[in-house]
This record gives structure tokens, C-alpha cells and sequence, in this order.
């Protein structure tokens, strides 16, 4: 117990010099908890080739799909594998498709590889499609792609009313129109 407390005093007498080694890792540890929050970050989540998932799959982190997705599939980052194959929405801050998704695909940054077959819709911000790709569907630009789910409806929604204004004024503002073909 004397010898631990008489390395201790020698380093409390030299209060400067721990000081800088306690800023220097602290300084290195910023760092490090910058690489360490990378780190912190699990590992992308594997469904391999010979499994089937049947449901919703969700998750803050990346998945890399080697198999089949029946359902959807919400990720930061989502990478579909040659071989795999899901059915259903795809929603993901990076989507890379080597593979074949059959539904929408919502996405901050959509990849088709040469090698990829989509059959629906892509919702995106940025999109690359590699010469040989497959694609079915129709393609959408927009800020928000992923918060652009509730912005969908409202733009559906605004030709709705539009188609009803066409009904409603040849039913109402008959006179309009024939003001207008008079005038």
C-alpha cells in the first residue's frame, strides 16, 4: 500500500506533466470517440443467401441482403446482394441494388448496379444507374425521398381535387362558360 501511494505522490508532484498527458489523450480521445462512434456502430447485419425472411425488417444501422425479404425493409444504409431478392418497400439513407427488389424504393442516394432488377417505383435524391441494369417503373426526384412518403399523398391528393374542380364546374359554373363563349 505505501509503494502504490508512493508512485502516486511522485505523480502528484508533477500535476504539469500529467496535465498535458491527460489533455493529450483526451485530445486523442475526441478522436478516438469520433473513430470510436464509427466503431461504436455495430457491423451491418448479414441476412445470407439460404435465408427467407417473412415480416418487416428495421434498423438505424446497415443491412446487406444475400437472400430473400418478404416485406419491408427500413435501414441507414442497405445493400442488396446479386442473389437476393425482396418484395416489398425499401426505405434507406443509401440504397445499393445488385440485386432484385420487387416494390418501391425510397432513398437519400439509389445505386443500380449493372447487375440490378427493379420492378416499382424509386423515390430519391441522387440516383446512378450502371449500364445493364433492369428497371421497371417510374423514377421520382425529390428533397426529402425518405420523409417524401406524407408529401406523396398531398400531391396525389392535390390532382384528386383537380380532376373533382373539372366536374364541378361544368355541373356549377355553366354560366362562366358560357360567358366565356359569348364574350
Amino acid at each position: 500500500m505505501f509503494s502504490k501511494s508512493r508512485i502516486n505522490e511522485p505523480a502528484q508532484r508533477k500535476p504539469e506533466d500529467e496535465a498535458p498527458r491527460t489533455v493529450e489523450p483526451m485530445a486523442g480521445r475526441p478522436t478516438n470517440e469520433g473513430a470510436g462512434a464509427a466503431k461504436s456502430k455495430p457491423p451491418a447485419s448479414v441476412l445470407s443467401a439460404d435465408l427467407t425472411i417473412t415480416g418487416n425488417l428495421r434498423t438505424t444501422g446497415d443491412i446487406v441482403v444475400e437472400g430473400t425479404v418478404e416485406g419491408d425493409i427500413r435501414a441507414h444504409l442497405l445493400t442488396v446482394g446479386e442473389g437476393a431478392t425482396i418484395r416489398g418497400e425499401v426505405v434507406a439513407d443509401d440504397v445499393v441494388i445488385n440485386g432484385r427488389i420487387v416494390g418501391r424504393v425510397r432513398g437519400l442516394k439509389v445505386r443500380l448496379s449493372s447487375s440490378a432488377r427493379v420492378e416499382g417505383d424509386i423515390i430519391h435524391k441522387t440516383i446512378a444507374i450502371e449500364s445493364g441494369a433492369h428497371f421497371e417503373g417510374s423514377v421520382q426526384r425529390q428533397d426529402d425521398p425518405i420523409g417524401g412518403n406524407k408529401a406523396q399523398p398531398a400531391q396525389t391528393a392535390a390532382p384528386r381535387p383537380a380532376a373533382q374542380s373539372q366536374p364541378q364546374p361544368q355541373g356549377k359554373p355553366a354560366t362562366p362558360a358560357r360567358a366565356a363563349e359569348t364574350g
